[in-house]
């Protein structure tokens, strides 16, 4: 997995502001391939710390919903071609909001706005695929219109994660656009006999029990269980589901008929495959997919983070902080994985290869 690395000037192919960039995995993947990221913006105070320790980067506390183009304009870097990137928040369109009536699917529009304003080079968004369906899918159809009535080269795929070495079947909507020329995505980077498993990358991390922490790493702690939930996790096999357990084990809603297919929850993981998608939850037993493979106990805020593809040494939280689960499973699960990030920055550092701006 890599490493942050200390950039050089020769190294430098453009300039980026990462909007909605939460803990920083966008903007990581874009400084380990040399970028210079000028900023990054996000409405949630608690990002700062990670996003700027880890990422020589401004952190902007900002609603992006209120950023004006001339600000945003302000803070690139003369000289270097213009790259927006951002991942509105994905809550809207995900499929457990049925009723569509969150506002924040707005910021889209938003982030077509600025793009009009600002006209950037290049531009990336990712998001949940259920995206593309929402509203029937006007919201992506009409953001799409909108670049390419403005003369934007424009770009989308469904991107499964394992195939650029995420360990984690994770599926995401991955737009480029540009105005210098055509923009793809790079190849993959792993086929399926290649894929990372989650033993591959927390198969070395000190072995923890429920309710414990590593003495040297304070993220890397796990959720207690009640005694009920020990048990289950006990008789759990990875890959499994509750149905495996004896029936005193199975919970009251899933002996119901209304509950019988929901068997995506109290699951252990599989050691010799990518882990289930990593939610904002994940460090509970009972949210999901999310029992260790072999020790009993849930992943812990590390095990999850590195699943997202973000280094070991990544740090989420100052060494006085108090570490909460809820904050940092949110920050965590809602962040962009740091190799898709990496793979992104590849496809505009390749494209800027080819297309050079000349309007700097």
């Amino acid at each position: 997995m890599p490493a942050s690395t200390q950039l050089t000037g020769s190294e430098v192919s453009g300039s980026v502001v990462d909007l909605f960039c939460g803990a920083g995995g966008l903007t990581h993947g874009f400084r380990l391939e040399g970028f210079d990221v000028a900023a990054g913006i996000d409405i949630d105070p608690a990002c700062r710390y990670p996003y700027e320790e880890n990422n020589d980067a401004r952190f902007l506390e900002r609603d992006v919903g209120a950023v004006d183009a001339a600000e945003l304009n302000g803070l690139f870097q003369a000289g270097q071609p213009k790259i927006l990137v951002g991942c509105a928040p994905c809550q809207p369109f995900s499929s457990y909001n049925q009723k569509n009536d969150d506002p924040k699917w707005r910021l889209v529009e938003k982030f077509a706005d600025l793009i009009l304003s600002l006209r950037p080079h290049v531009i990336s968004m990712e998001n949940v695929p259920r995206l593309m369906n929402f509203r029937g899918g006007g919201v992506f159809a009409d953001f799409v219109q909108t670049l390419e009535d403005a003369g934007y080269k424009v770009f989308h795929k469904i991107v499964y994660a394992p195939d650029f070495g995420i360990p984690q079947s994770r599926s995401r909507l991955v737009m480029l656009a540009s105005r210098l020329g055509p923009i793809q995505l790079i190849n993959p980077t792993h086929a399926p006999e290649s894929y990372v498993s989650v033993q591959d990358v927390i198969g070395s991390l000190p072995e923890l029990a429920a309710g414990m922490i590593d003495a040297k790493d304070p993220l890397h702690r796990a959720s207690r269980l009640s005694d009920i939930n020990m048990k289950r996790i006990r008789a759990s096999k990875p890959g499994g589901t509750w149905r495996d357990w004896d029936d005193n084990l199975i919970a009251k809603c899933h002996q119901a008929t209304t509950g019988d297919g929901y068997v995506s929850v109290y699951g252990r993981m599989k050691h010799d495959e990518p882990s289930p998608t990593i939610t904002t939850q994940f460090f509970g037993f009972g949210n999901g997919r999310f029992g260790h493979p072999s020790q009993d106990r849930a992943l812990s805020l590390r095990e999850g983070a590195i699943l997202q593809s973000f280094p070991r040494e990544y740090k989420f939280v100052r060494p006085t902080d108090v570490v909460n689960f809820k904050g940092l499973g949110r920050m965590i699960g809602n962040a962009v994985p740091v190799l898709l990030g990496r793979a992104i920055a590849q496809s505009i550092k390749i494209h800027l290869g080819q297309y050079p701006a000349t309007d700097l």
